[in-house]
């Protein structure tokens, strides 16, 4: 059964060989605002987009788009959190199913200019269960003991200009922009 109810692709991994495929979005914006859209925009009313699309427009565009919007997302997210805190981001550590995505990950890193880092471990969420039981029954004596177990993967450093990553960001607000409000209440 495909991943997607318009059977684009068969399974996830192939949204990676379609954005490959090309050499740019090419204007394509796709925001998936399935229920609306969370943080930072909480719009329960915004629809999902696609925006851009022509007559060239391919099933490939439409991949790369949606992986494009996955990293647009993280970066809206992050912006706030850095705002709010007060502290720059140096890097960014993944990990799970996305992370296996490598256009997915030189593009996150390109959109937020930082480098995007897969650690050896692909499901930290279990590892960090782990790790705090073995604090808690004092397999470890502290956490500078657990830090030495970290093993990076592999690290994607950007590479896209900043005008690029300025003009990319930019065209997603509007794509965001137009998404929003697109349900009206109590319709």
């Amino acid at each position: 059964m495909a991943p997607d109810e318009l059977h684009m692709i068969q399974q996830a991994s192939e949204s990676e060989k379609l954005a490959r495929s090309l050499r740019s979005n090419d204007g394509i914006y796709f925001v998936p605002a399935f229920v609306g859209l969370g943080a930072p925009y909480w719009d329960m009313y915004a629809r999902g987009t696609i925006l851009g699309i022509t007559r060239g427009t391919t099933p490939a565009h439409i991949a790369r788009a949606a992986l494009e919007a996955i990293a647009y997302q993280t970066r809206d997210v992050l912006e706030c959190m850095e705002e709010d805190s007060g502290m720059e981001l140096k890097e960014l550590r993944v990990d799970g199913g996305a992370a296996a995505n490598e256009f997915l990950m030189q593009f996150q890193a390109d959109i937020l200019g930082v480098p995007v880092v897969i650690q050896a471990t692909t499901e930290t969420t279990a590892l960090g269960a782990a790790y705090l039981a073995g604090l808690a029954v004092g397999f470890w004596k502290d956490q500078s003991q657990i830090v030495t177990n970290y093993r990076v993967k592999r690290r994607f450093i950007p590479r896209m200009s900043s005008r690029e990553r300025k003009s990319l960001y930019r065209k997603w607000k509007m794509a965001v922009e137009r998404a929003r409000g697109w349900k009206e209440e109590g319709s």
